[in-house]
């Protein structure tokens, strides 16, 4: 297929985002979904403007979106021929609802069973991360690329989301932590960026949706990283189903966080 216009699509999420998100940012009232995750009014005016602008644009391409009911995303899954849209128009609702900033939007494309596109936008300091399969990883046009010689795992600052993990794992990792420093900011899309951007050095997560991971797993992989979920399978499914991920830009890195999870 012939892909989108990434610079316009850039613009698109970055106006929208300005215009939809900025002007609500700890102004909302929170609700509450079925599985007792915080939503507001914002996630769906967020998602209902980027449909709008995606459909007029590239009326072809399927949208999946994180605020659709489970047979709405089934059905766009289903149905796509020409690529499909996964979007998460507000990644970590709780903060943003809290007056934390950190929280972004997250979009990718989904083409011929892979991502081939995908951008992660944070309204509060402007870092617009993304990527294109095979065309590298970028932050606000300068280019995001794996460090050599990494530190070793003891000194790594880590961000690991302790709740959806495995409960001897959380266990072992609260007991004896083989870094120096954890961190969970809320939101997922982010994480995978930061560590992209060499700010977080390892990431650690047990439970993430397709469109929390999507573009981020991309931009993670065309800056050189490396992820595999805690069954040691690739992270990425065409599916819905939720996915476990341990995550390090550096190679050498990646096998020593591995290697501690795994317990050798």
């Amino acid at each position: 297929m012939t892909l989108p216009d990434i610079h316009l699509l850039i613009r698109l999420v970055r106006t929208a985002a300005r215009e939809e998100l900025l002007p609500s940012f700890n102004r909302v009232k929170r609700e509450f979904k079925q599985d007792g995750s915080i939503v507001t009014r914002v996630d769906h005016a967020m998602q209902a403007r980027l449909a709008d602008t995606l459909a007029h644009h590239w009326p072809a391409i399927g949208l999946l979106g994180e605020e659709m009911t489970t047979a709405q995303q089934s059905h766009q899954q289903a149905t796509a021929t020409a690529g499909l849209w996964v979007l998460d128009p507000l990644d970590g609702t709780t903060n943003f609802a809290a007056g934390i900033p950190y929280y972004s939007v997250s979009l990718a494309l989904l083409a011929h069973g892979r991502v081939v596109m995908g951008v992660v936008y944070d309204p509060e300091r402007d870092e617009m991360f993304h990527a294109v399969a095979g065309g590298g990883a970028w932050l606000n046009g300068e280019r995001l690329e794996a460090v050599t010689g990494a530190m070793p795992l003891k000194r790594c600052v880590a961000a690991v989301d302790f709740k959806r993990l495995p409960g001897a794992l959380a266990r072992r990792l609260a007991e004896d932590p083989p870094y120096a420093s954890q961190r969970s900011f809320g939101s997922v899309a982010l994480d995978w960026c930061w560590v992209a951007a060499d700010r977080f050095h390892v990431y650690l997560h047990g439970r993430q949706k397709l469109w929390d991971y999507a573009a981020g797993l991309l931009i993670l992989e065309e800056a050189g990283g490396r992820a595999a979920t805690l069954d040691d399978e690739p992270v990425f499914e065409d599916s819905i189903a939720p996915r476990s991920a341990m995550v390090a830009l550096d190679g050498n890195l990646f096998e020593a966080w591995r290697d501690w999870i795994r317990g050798g």
